[in-house]
């Protein structure tokens, strides 16, 4: 009787499973998991959002469905979106945030205000300004790829990797906007016609797109923001036509140190003392990287060069008042509490003396040495 019992409960207990993972099922194919979203400012100041929500593709399926939506605020948007298709759109498997350029410059704090109290939208969603109207961006269909949002995320991953742009998350964009010491930044991508590519770093103040760097300074940035490996660096140390002289400098190690320093009351220093190292992949000039004194002469005149983009890039950002790299919270350090919650910060830090230093150590120049 036990026996019987017994096998009836376990027979019970998979047709419970069975038909769960049936419902599962039937349930799974009515989501539209929202990959990628855009904003855009709108006359009037309304808003254009964006939805790219990939599908499977099958016979005759289009790989992908988008969205669009315009209305008072992001979250207004979601129950217009949801009437425009059959499938029940989720949030969770969220991997972008695509900000138009002109509501970067407004500034859009109350959308990614939004975002981060969605308990469905992970920290870890990337945050990035497009060059351009983000909407046009991620409807577009580029021929070598099969879903834009998915290649743009790619794209992305692939380029933080080697140090190009910044990774920049949810998570990092709200905690240096809450930090009185550092402003935001976000990478820029811009469409070139059959691709997508880098633009550069867009800098805020506070959740205002203020200035940028330019794709060929975003590697002088990171020098000056973080330590990190595995970039790569094209540097011409010389503009005259009749004497070219280029290095190719690869496998980059940059390590940065920063030393502030009260200079008079309300005045302040900060050193900036840059270590860079790695391997010399092409040389073209005069000198013989295999001789000692030349290699040494060599580093030298790219430390200088590396030196005066850093330079360049420091002032360009207090001449707009943006605080990427965080000086504010380097001052904060050597100030009392009272007195740095009492400090006009934005006043301060347009003067605030600033000096690089950037030290050059070629490791490797070649198979034969």
């Amino acid at each position: 009787m036990l026996k019987i019992q017994f096998r009836w409960l376990m027979t019970c207990m998979l047709l419970m499973t069975i038909t769960g993972c049936a419902n599962d099922q039937r349930i799974l194919e009515r989501i539209g998991l929202t990959h990628t979203t855009s904003f855009d400012l709108m006359p009037g100041g309304m808003l254009k959002v964006t939805n790219s929500i990939p599908l499977a593709v099958g016979e005759g399926r289009k790989p992908r469905e988008v969205l669009t939506s315009i209305a008072d605020s992001s979250k207004g948007s979601k129950v217009d979106l949801a009437r425009q298709t059959q499938l029940v759109l989720v949030s969770g498997q969220m991997r972008n945030l695509l900000f138009g350029t002109t509501l970067a410059r407004r500034g859009f704090w109350d959308d990614i205000d939004t975002m981060v109290r969605d308990p469905s939208i992970s920290p870890r969603v990337k945050v990035t300004v497009v060059d351009g109207d983000a909407h046009d961006l991620l409807v577009k269909s580029y021929s070598n790829y099969l879903r834009t949002a998915q290649y743009i995320d790619r794209m992305m991953e692939s380029e933080t990797r080697f140090q190009s742009i910044p990774k920049v998350t949810l998570y990092e964009f709200t905690r240096d906007y809450y930090d009185d010491g550092i402003d935001p930044i976000a990478p820029i991508i811009k469409d070139i016609g059959d691709h997508v590519k880098v633009n550069g770093i867009a800098l805020f103040q506070d959740d205002r797109y203020l200035m940028r760097i330019d794709e060929k300074e975003t590697i002088f940035f990171s020098m000056l923001s973080k330590n990190f490996k595995l970039g790569s660096l094209p540097i011409r140390l010389s503009n005259e036509e009749e004497k070219k002289e280029l290095v190719l400098f690869d496998s980059l190690i940059s390590k940065r140190r920063i030393h502030a320093s009260r200079t008079g009351g309300s005045t302040f220093k900060v050193d900036f003392e840059i270590s860079v190292s790695g391997s010399i992949l092409e040389y073209m000039g005069d000198l013989k990287i295999s001789k000692e004194e030349d290699r040494h002469e060599l580093e030298v005149k790219i430390g200088e060069n590396i030196t005066s983009h850093l330079e360049t890039i420091v002032k360009d950002m207090q001449k707009h008042n943006v605080d990427s790299l965080g000086l504010g919270n380097a001052i904060k350090n050597i100030v009392p509490y009272k007195e740095w919650k009492a400090m006009e910060w934005r006043e301060v830090y347009p003067e605030v003396e600033i000096h690089c230093q950037t030290k050059v150590k070629i490791k490797h120049y070649g198979k034969f040495q």
